[in-house]
């Protein structure tokens, strides 16, 4: 896969970089042996002090906030810090769902191999997530997703509490889904298996609001990659 980081700026200041991350890329380097590369690679090569205000998972796409000198990364921490950030994230998810400005507010703990995370109200940290309904389809919903805290696979967990868990998520009960499930007249050609309509976790970060450095607002939004607009483009066109 490669990427002309160019094509991913949303956004640049003197102070910010903002990015639409591709799919399947991870936002650091990982601990392991080299993987394939990370945005922050990619980022330094552009703009050797770039630091990463965030992070997204590995298979989330959209946008990702990156600091040119420290006092511009601590403007921005402090922002997340003091919850002042909102995030806005679009996901798929299994089922049919009528959620208004539904709040999860349920602990969240990492698991010990640092993979995934359970609900542990004892030991858990504090987790908020509000949800909102978009668009509903047959048998699936587009939800916009505000997470108020940022924890680990906070969104994904939090949605399988909701019994909507995101589309090919099966981490957290999340299925995959078929073009012959939402189309009604469907011809497979012969002895070809039939592959999902996309290959990872349903979840992209559509938009991201903060103060700049000199206090004024700022939102911006990340056009749905390749995969994700397909599913939501053959859910518009099949799946009402």
């Amino acid at each position: 896969m490669k990427i002309n980081f160019s094509d991913i700026i949303l956004f640049e200041n003197d102070d910010f970089l903002l990015v639409n991350k591709p799919p399947h890329l991870a936002t650091l380097d990982e601990r392991t042996a080299d993987r394939g590369g990370s945005v922050l690679r990619l980022a330094r090569e552009y703009h050797p002090d770039l630091q990463a205000a965030h992070r997204l998972d590995k298979e989330t796409s959209g946008v990702l906030a990156f600091a040119k000198h420290p006092e511009a990364y601590r403007h921005l921490s402090m922002q997340f810090e003091h919850r002042e950030v909102t995030k806005r994230y679009h996901a798929v998810t299994n089922g049919i769902h009528d959620l208004d400005s539904i709040s999860v507010y349920l602990p969240i703990l990492p698991l010990k191999n640092g993979t995934a995370v359970k609900i542990d109200k004892v030991n858990g940290k504090i987790a908020e997530t509000i949800f909102n309904t978009l668009k509903v389809y047959r048998g699936y919903t587009l939800v916009e997703c505000i997470p108020i805290t940022g924890r680990m696979h906070q969104i994904r967990i939090h949605l399988s509490c909701l019994n909507a868990p995101i589309v090919n998520d099966p981490q957290y009960g999340g299925k995959p889904i078929y073009l012959s499930s939402i189309k009604r007249k469907f011809n497979l050609k012969k002895e070809t298996e039939e592959q999902p309509l996309i290959q990872r976790v349903a979840l992209h970060a559509f938009a991201l609001s903060f103060a700049l450095m000199d206090g004024e607002p700022i939102r911006i939004e990340a056009p749905y990659p390749k995969d994700f607009d397909v599913l939501v483009k053959q859910l518009d066109k099949f799946g009402v």
